[in-house]
């Protein structure tokens, strides 16, 4: 059931913090590093915002969300997008079945009201009138103010804010007096023995010859900084798993050759050279062009 507060004569209905099954597997110390940004440690002191910063689908979401559960608080997610405007982080005005007007609390604002943390994901697609909107947030202030509704809202003690970032091109710069405001965290592809503890976790059903097949492909990938990350890696084991299925055939067997056709499907045919048994080959072939030059 939605919850309602009532703020400065203002009645504001919250969103519900998010309960997903999300665990974070994988460098500790990575961990700590967001855990010590949120750490108050004496009275007047306040909690930093770190930004996230790592590629498409390494794990940065899952970061935020399994720390934040660790803390044992609700978490509550905010997609960014190149549309969102002030009123979307904050409050939005909706008209009710009885025509009245209702003002609906954003994730953030649900998370400053009750404690709770607030990630913003893919923060660096919003343009800057809608960080401008949070910059208060983001110092000692620890406020909004809602133009729709007149309000100024301070976040709860409790309240926490992350913001994740691509680090790929984005639709817009991150304005030079937002970004003095956060500290940057920087997730870089997993080692080989915690990329393949990911798979696992998130493909239990596989067996180890074919995780250890796809994680040697990944990490000959990251060696050449290619964008291929483990959310890639789980999509390739996902569609050999059900194509062998669909086959009738035996989903633990490693069949190399039909291992890299998915990879192709997903990715291109050159992909496939970053595939252990291609992958020597590969370097042989770089080498003569080299000694050709």
């Amino acid at each position: 059931m939605t919850e309602k507060v009532n703020i400065s004569g203002i009645d504001i209905y919250l969103t519900n913090p998010v309960e997903i099954d999300m665990k974070w597997v994988g460098d500790e110390n990575i961990i700590n590093q967001l855990k010590a940004a949120w750490l108050v440690i004496e009275e007047g002191d306040i909690p930093l915002t770190p930004r996230i910063l790592g590629k498409p689908g390494i794990g940065k979401t899952t970061l935020a969300y399994a720390t934040g559960k660790k803390l044992k608080q609700e978490v509550y997610i905010f997609q960014c997008t190149m549309d969102t405007r002030p009123e979307d982080l904050l409050i939005s005005p909706v008209i009710a079945s009885d025509k009245t007007i209702k003002y609906m609390g954003s994730s953030l604002v649900s998370a400053m009201v009750k404690g709770g943390i607030c990630l913003l994901d893919e923060g660096n697609r919003m343009s800057e009138k809608s960080w401008a909107s949070l910059a208060p947030l983001m110092d000692k202030r620890r406020y909004i103010e809602s133009i729709i509704t007149g309000v100024r809202i301070f976040a709860h003690p409790d309240f926490r804010l992350c913001i994740t970032m691509n680090s790929d091109s984005s639709t817009y710069e991150v304005p030079e007096y937002i970004l003095s405001r956060m500290i940057k965290i920087q997730l870089d592809f997993p080692s080989k023995p915690d990329e393949f503890k990911i798979l696992k976790y998130n493909i239990p059903f596989s067996s180890e010859e074919i995780l250890t097949y796809c994680v040697e492909f990944l990490q000959n990938a990251h060696i050449h900084e290619e964008p291929y990350v483990i959310r890639d890696g789980i999509k390739i084991l996902r569609l050999y798993l059900k194509t062998r299925e669909l086959q009738g055939k035996d989903k633990n067997e490693l069949n190399k050759e039909e291992f890299k056709e998915i990879i192709k499907n997903i990715y291109h045919k050159n992909a496939v050279k970053y595939c252990p048994d291609e992958y020597n080959n590969f370097l042989e072939e770089e080498k003569d062009n080299f000694d050709e030059t």
